[in-house]
C-alpha cells in the first residue's frame, strides 16, 4: 500500500452518506493553508446493526460494507465490537461450537480483503476467551488486538466472559498508506492511561476504536468531549466506530465519530441508522515528527502492500465528511425508542403488534411508537371499556387510531368482568368491592390481548411506564402482560414530553390534546385518579430518579430538601415492587439505570435507607 500525500485545497463540497451532499464549514481541511502538505487516510466508519448469534447474515452485512469502502477507494473501513456474532453476546460465548463458528465467519471474511485494511470485532481464543479486533488485508488476517480494559458495571458483564488483554504483549502499531495505527476496543478509550495513550506515545498517528456502546439519555455529549480530550492530549487523530441497532433491552445508537489530533471534529454519523460514513483524516508532517515512545513498548507490523487489478478510485480531492447534528433531547429519546422496538419486533420475528387503547397518555406514545417502529398496517389497537370508563376515553382512543391510520377495533370487557364478580360472589359474600375488583379488570384485558396474540400472531406491546413500573402501580397478570414494554425505563412525565414532540414533529394533532391535559387515571373505579393512590408525577419522578438511576438513600434524598414523608413513602414502594418487576416483560434501556440489567437488587430484602 502506497501512502497518500495530497496538498489541501479548499474541501471538495461532496460527502459519502447516503445520498446526502454537504460542504463541511469549519472543517479541519478549510483551516489550514492550501499549500501545507499533508497525508491524508481515507477512513469508512461502518455503522452497522448486526444480529446477536446470525453468524451467516453478519458476514454478509460485513461484506457489503467493505465493498462498498472498497469501491469509495477507502484506506481502512471500521467495524463495530464483536460485529461477527453482535453485541452483546452474552453466554453464546460459553458454548465452544459457537465461538468456532465465528473464528470460521472471520476466516472467511478476511479472505476477501483485499487493498483496504479492515478492522474487525470477533471473539479470540486460545485459552481464554477475548473481546478482540482482527487486522485484515491482502486476504489474510494480519494481526489482532485484544481488549484490555474489561467493563464489569451497569449493564456490562465482560469480565464473566473473557480475558484481558496482558499488559505484557506488545501493543502492535499498523503501517497503513504510511501512517503508523493503533487499534483499540471501547472502553480501552475511557481510561486517559489506557491502551490509547500508550499506542499514542509509541508513534501512533491514527487511533482506531471499535465500539458496542449503548445508548442512555445524556451520553452522547460526554462521549464527543471524552474522544475530543483523548485525541488532544495523545496528540494522535481518532476514529471511534459504534454499533446501532435494538438488543434485547439495549439500543445502541451509532453516532460514529472522528476527531484530528488536535481534538476538533471531523466528522459525526447519523444516530439510530445504519450508514457508511467516510473521512479523510489528515496527518500533517509536524504531527508526524512525534518521537516515539523511547521505551520501545510498541512494535511496528508493516502490512503487505496488495496489488488491486482493478483501477483503483482516485483519491485526489479530500471528501467533506458529514457532520449530522446531535438530536435534540426529545427526538434523540423518541428515535432510540422506535428502533428498540423495531428491531426487537423484527429480529424475533413479529410483523405486527397489538395495543390495549385506553384514551390515556402512555398508550398513546406506545402506539405512535410502533406506527414509526412497524408501519401503521402492522399496528392494532384495542380498546376495551368498562363499566367505569369514560366517554372521552374511548373516543380519545378511536381518535388516535384514526390520526395514526391503524386497526382499531372495541372489545368491551363487562360480560367478563361480570362473570368474574358472578363467580367470585359466594367466597366474596360480605366484603365491600375494593382493589381486588380492579385488578379483575386489568386481567379481563390482558386476557383479551393474549387470545388476539395467540391467534393472530400478533406481540402484546405492553403500555407501562417506569414512574408505574416503579412503584408497583400495575397489576401483575393484567396489564403488565406481553411481549415487550418500549417505554418502561420513560419516567412519566418524560411521557407527556414524548406526547407533544409527536404532535410538533408532524405539525397536527396525532395524540388528541385532550389525552395530554387530562389528569391520569386507570378508570378501574368511578371518577378515580393516578393521584388518588400516588404523589403527583412532578413530585414523584425527581424522587425515583435519585433512589433509582443515582442509588441514593432514602435518608440522602432527603438531606437533599425532599419531604421525608413522602421520600420514606416513595422508596417503600420501589422496594417491596421489586418481585413485581422482575416478572415484567423486557423494554427498551435509555436512562442511566434501569430495572433489568442495571439495577439487580434482591427481591427479599430488609434493608430500608
Amino acid at each position: 500500500m502506497v501512502a497518500r500525500t495530497v496538498i489541501m485545497p479548499d474541501p471538495d463540497p461532496r460527502t459519502f452518506a447516503g445520498s446526502e451532499q454537504s460542504a463541511l464549514p469549519g472543517s479541519v481541511a478549510q483551516r489550514r493553508s492550501s499549500l501545507e502538505i499533508v497525508t491524508v487516510l481515507r477512513v469508512a466508519l461502518a455503522q452497522l446493526n448486526p444480529t446477536v448469534g446470525a453468524l451467516d447474515a453478519n458476514l454478509q452485512m460485513l461484506s457489503d460494507a467493505y465493498d462498498e469502502a472498497e469501491a469509495a477507494g477507502c484506506d481502512i473501513v471500521a467495524f463495530p465490537e464483536l460485529s461477527t456474532i453482535g453485541y452483546p453476546p452474552e453466554d453464546l460465548v460459553l458454548k465452544p461450537g459457537f465461538v468456532e463458528d465465528n473464528l470460521e465467519a472471520l476466516a472467511k471474511f478476511a479472505a476477501r480483503t483485499r487493498r483496504c485494511t479492515a478492522i474487525v470485532g470477533f471473539v479470540d481464543q486460545d485459552r481464554d476467551l477475548y473481546n478482540a479486533a482482527a487486522v485484515c488485508a491482502g486476504g489474510e488476517i494480519v494481526g489482532k488486538y485484544h481488549k484490555r480494559l474489561l467493563p464489569n458495571t451497569t449493564v456490562f458483564d465482560e469480565q464473566r466472559y473473557f480475558t484481558p488483554g496482558h499488559d505484557s504483549d506488545p501493543l502492535e502499531l499498523y503501517m497503513i498508506g504510511g501512517v503508523k495505527v493503533g487499534v483499540s476496543i471501547c472502553e480501552d478509550i475511557w481510561s486517559a492511561a489506557g491502551p490509547v495513550a500508550e499506542q499514542a506515545a509509541a508513534g501512533a498517528e491514527l487511533n482506531i476504536n471499535i465500539n458496542g456502546s449503548p445508548f442512555a439519555i445524556g451520553k452522547g455529549p460526554r462521549r464527543e468531549r471524552m474522544l475530543a480530550t483523548r485525541a488532544a492530549d495523545a496528540h494522535c487523530a481518532i476514529v471511534y466506530v459504534n454499533q446501532v441497532g435494538g438488543q434485547d433491552e439495549l439500543v445502541f445508537d451509532g453516532g460514529s465519530l472522528a476527531f484530528d489530533h488536535e481534538g476538533n471534529l471531523l466528522a459525526r454519523g447519523p444516530q439510530f441508522a445504519e450508514s457508511l460514513t467516510i473521512v479523510d483524516v489528515p496527518i500533517p508532517p509536524v504531527y508526524r515528527k512525534r518521537l516515539l515512545d523511547p521505551r520501545g513498548r510498541a512494535t511496528i507490523s508493516m502490512l503487505p502492500v496488495v496489488d488491486v487489478s482493478a483501477t483503483p478510485v482516485a483519491n485526489d480531492q479530500p471528501l467533506a465528511a458529514p457532520i449530522t447534528e446531535p438530536f435534540d433531547a426529545d427526538r434523540e429519546l423518541y428515535d432510540a425508542l422506535v428502533l428498540g422496538t423495531r428491531d426487537y419486533c423484527k429480529k424475533n420475528g413479529f410483523d405486527d403488534v397489538v395495543i390495549g387503547l385506553s384514551g390515556g397518555i402512555d398508550s398513546s406514545i406506545i402506539a405512535a411508537i410502533a406506527v414509526d417502529a412497524l408501519g401503521a398496517e402492522h399496528v392494532h389497537g384495542v380498546s376495551m371499556p368498562s363499566r367505569y370508563s369514560s366517554d372521552h376515553s374511548k373516543s380519545d382512543a378511536q381518535l388516535l387510531a384514526e390520526a395514526l391510520g391503524i386497526d382499531f377495533r372495541t372489545i368491551s370487557i363487562e360480560p367478563g368482568f361480570s362473570a368474574f364478580i358472578e363467580m367470585l360472589e359466594p367466597s366474596f359474600e360480605g366484603r365491600e368491592p375494593g382493589l381486588t375488583y380492579e385488578n379483575i379488570q386489568s386481567r379481563c384485558r390482558g386476557q383479551l390481548l393474549m387470545a388476539l396474540s395467540n391467534e393472530f400472531g400478533w406481540m402484546v406491546l405492553t403500555t407501562g411506564n417506569k414512574s408505574e413500573v416503579a412503584v408497583g402501580y400495575f397489576t401483575i397478570y393484567g396489564d403488565s402482560v406481553g411481549g415487550y414494554a418500549a417505554i418502561k425505563d420513560v419516567l412519566k412525565t418524560r411521557v407527556y414530553d414524548l406526547c407533544r414532540y409527536v404532535n410538533r414533529r408532524e405539525g397536527r394533532e396525532i395524540i388528541p390534546e385532550n389525552v395530554i391535559t387530562k389528569p391520569p387515571s386507570a378508570e378501574l373505579r368511578p371518577d378515580q385518579r393516578d393521584d388518588d393512590s400516588l404523589p403527583p408525577y412532578e413530585v414523584l419522578d425527581p424522587i425515583l430518579e435519585l433512589y433509582v438511576e443515582d442509588d441514593r438513600t432514602a435518608g440522602e434524598i432527603v438531606e437533599l430538601g425532599h419531604d421525608e414523608a413522602m421520600v420514606r413513602r416513595v422508596t417503600r414502594l420501589v422496594d417491596i415492587a421489586e418481585y413485581k418487576r422482575r416478572q415484567c416483560p423486557p423494554g427498551v434501556r435509555v436512562s442511566r439505570k434501569a430495572f433489568g440489567k442495571d439495577r439487580r437488587m434482591p427481591i427479599t430484602s430488609g434493608y430500608r435507607g
